[in-house]
């Protein structure tokens, strides 16, 4: 007899509360965050932190005051505006006509909608006097502790005078009180992008910023927050991003009373925005992240959360790619590349990309941006010829582009001066020999994706590495007048489209981020392309703390890695040291196949074998930082996928005091035994986590010591 049917169980819904009572609470599967109606009617957040049993949210209590005059603290709020009785960082900045400049918000409806695997909410304020309207969107996911939050601005009249936008950040995350506060940062330049730094939180505000209309390689758009005891393995900690890869600020701002918060969002100070009766604005996502298992799970959680809801193939595994920029620089032609790519195919290289120097007159930085197709001097039977005999070798085929830029010394410039960014009567300062193409154009667009499709139809590419080698000068627009500044925005939105265009007319189609190295790097131009390029510096010992720094929020599988000619061609065993610095990311060689000694192409051909058996761990697994700092000892990165395990291990150093002899791993079963396939040594999960993986014995004698350690659950 059969049983009968249960009755459905309805999923609780990860958002609760409403408008009547006033408190809504958003739920991941870890975390929950909280906000309210306070006493004066503004919204506040009274909870960002460990998850709250059902009901707990009303239970919080009332927005905090200030003394001596107990005035509401401010960085409670969402989105603090400049208005009232408030003095520190507005999150939300508006010229209203007449020169009033003071918001006055009103909370006037909410919405809950369930979305595929999701669900939001959006609470809609609206200024009580000025046809103004604010949303703020929340998003949380059923599987991921990443809340996603951003704003529309609305100007609800008909007809009458534009609302003027001073400053639009996508919202503003309150951290708990706690006993101190330290920020994690990246910073650094070029060539040394990535850099990791903690300090302690100062009072007031503490900034970060790029001005230069791309996300920048002194900083990057992300700050964690702590209270100054977290570690890799243990503690809470607090994290923030914002998905733009424009022009941005993010500030935290720390109070005496004792709390911190952190806004961010794009534009920087000096730019305005006229929006007209019936436009709108949507600023970019900020995401935030809580997590009490120190940094690492907090990095975990990002990676997690960018392959599952970012990427847009991030079930892929990333081919092992060739680059023959090294090899012959500007000096590109049909030969070359054919040679080199029967050299890339011998070694087990997947794809073969062709840098700069390909196209029109570009024999150097000085002219042919701009102009792109084939140079027919060096290129007589054109890339489809190229491209063809690339696929029979059974690889893929690549280009370099700068979609963005343009030489003055070009065909396009002499015929469209105007589509650079300029303003009238100022010079037009060059940088690498080019200029900025204005993508907020819908003509340049236009233009861009036409050139862009052609390309990628006739001939046959796979991969596009699309660089972006300088930032905004004179950025006017003079056509659009007092609304120019809207370039900053929609420069970088016109970018998006064209990307977002392409693909959609190519899926096939896999493009890597570049910008000069690591100048574009971010959640936003993650959710359009495959990977990134962390630096133009590729020195194997230079590029750990790079990618240390770039782990910190973004995953393997984005972060593309070279071994390279420089500077150490002429020595075996830091040759392998760089092997195992790059297969820590998405392995590719870019030297000089041609100088390559035999030794060498058999090095190669050994990594890549290597790396093509363990890239899935690496690239779809999570991933553990142990020992040292990068360059400060004994350094390992350990990742995990199902029931393998391999561990990158490095000492760049041979340190007088001794290496310790054994590395305590993560994230294993503790009642698991795991074989290593290569000693034969079985251990079990609890022994390696707590005595150790033996490390020493598997590291050779000297300076520039790796290696790669794989593990298999066997029982």
């Amino acid at each position: 007899m059969t049983a009968p049917a249960r009755p459905a169980t309805a999923t609780p819904s990860p958002i609760t509360g409403g408008l009547a009572e006033g408190v809504w609470c958003l739920s991941t599967p870890n975390s929950s965050y909280v906000l309210a109606v306070a006493a004066d009617g503004r919204l506040v957040q009274l909870h960002w932190g460990a998850r709250l049993s059902p009901g707990d949210g009303p239970r919080l209590g009332e927005a905090a005051a200030v003394p001596p005059y107990q005035l509401p603290l401010e960085s409670q709020e969402p989105l603090p505006v400049d208005g009232g009785l408030r003095w520190g960082p507005p999150s939300l900045q508006i010229a209203f006509p007449g020169g009033v400049r003071s918001l006055e918000l009103k909370l006037v409806d909410d919405v809950v909608a369930a979305e595929p695997g999701a669900h939001r909410l959006d609470l809609v304020l609206a200024d009580t006097h000025f046809p103004l309207q604010v949303v703020l969107h929340h998003r949380v996911r059923e599987d991921s502790d990443v809340i996603e939050r951003w704003v529309t601005l609305r100007h609800t009249a008909d007809s009458g005078e534009p609302l003027r936008i001073i400053r639009a950040d996508s919202g503003n995350w309150l951290i708990p009180q706690l006993g101190d506060y330290r920020y994690s940062v990246v910073s650094g330049g070029y060539y040394a992008e990535g850099q990791l730094r903690r300090g302690r939180l100062p009072d007031g505000e503490y900034r970060l910023t790029s001005r230069t209309g791309i996300t920048a390689h002194h900083a990057n758009p992300w700050m964690m927050i702590d209270d100054g005891t977290a570690t890799e393995a243990h503690g809470p900690v607090w994290s923030v991003a914002l998905a733009w890869s424009g022009s941005w600020r993010l500030t935290a701002h720390r109070q005496f009373q004792g709390r911190a918060a952190v806004s961010a969002g794009f534009g920087h100070d000096g730019l305005s925005w006229p929006l007209d009766p019936g436009a709108e604005l949507t600023t970019p996502p900020i995401l935030g992240l809580y997590t009490d298992g120190g940094f690492g799970a907090a990095s975990r959680g990002w990676h997690q959360h960018a392959r599952t809801h970012v990427l847009p193939h991030p079930g892929e595994d990333r081919p092992v790619l060739y680059n023959s920029w090294e090899a012959v620089e500007f000096d590109v032609d049909e030969t070359a590349q054919l040679d080199l790519a029967r050299r890339a195919a011998d070694l087990g290289v997947e794809l073969f990309v062709i840098d700069d120097g390909w196209f029109s007159t570009r024999t150097s930085d000085r002219s042919g941006l701009g102009d792109w197709w084939p140079n027919p001097g060096r290129f007589p039977n054109g890339l489809a010829a190229v491209a063809r005999h690339v696929h029979q070798l059974g690889m893929r085929f690549g280009v370099w582009v700068e979609p963005e830029m343009v030489n003055p010394d070009s065909e396009l410039y002499r015929a469209h001066p105007d589509w650079v960014l300029h303003f009238p009567h100022r010079r037009r300062d060059e940088l690498r020999r080019q200029l900025v193409l204005n993508f907020a154009r819908a003509d340049v667009r236009a233009w861009a994706l036409d050139w862009l499709d052609r390309l990628v139809t006739d001939n046959h590419v796979d991969h596009l590495k699309w660089d972006m080698n300088r930032g905004f000068s004179q950025a006017g627009w003079p056509e659009r007048g007092d609304a120019q500044d809207w370039l900053w925005i929609d420069h970088t939105r016109g970018v998006y489209q064209v990307i977002d265009q392409l693909r959609a007319r190519h899926p096939a189609l896999r493009i890597e981020s570049c910008a000069g190295g690591g100048g574009r790097v971010d959640y936003g131009i993650l959710a359009r392309t495959d990977q990134v390029w962390p630096s133009d510096n590729t020195d194997a010992y230079q590029r750990q703390s790079i990618q240390h720094g770039l782990s910190q929020l973004y995953p393997a599988i984005v972060m593309s890695a070279w071994v390279t000619d420089k500077p150490y061609s002429h020595d075996e065993q830091r040759n392998q040291y760089a092997y195992h610095v790059a297969m820590a990311g998405v392995l590719g060689i870019g030297g000089n196949l041609n100088a390559w000694t035999d030794g060498r192409h058999e090095q190669a051909r050994r990594n890549i074998g290597l790396y093509k058996q363990i890239r899935a761990i690496v690239q779809h697994g999570a991933q553990h930082r142990l020992g040292d700092p990068p360059g400060a000892g004994l350094t390992a990165i350990q990742y995990l996928l199902g029931d393998e395990t391999v561990v990158f291990v490095y000492r760049p150093r041979a340190e007088v005091t001794p290496d310790p002899d054994t590395l305590p791993l993560a994230g294993l079963d503790p009642d698991a035994t795991y074989t290593d396939p290569d000693t034969g040594t079985v251990a079990s999960g609890r022994t390696l986590m707590s005595a150790g993986l033996p490390v020493c014995s598997r590291l050779p004698a000297g300076d520039w010591a790796s290696a790669v350690i794989r593990l298999n659950r066997t029982g």
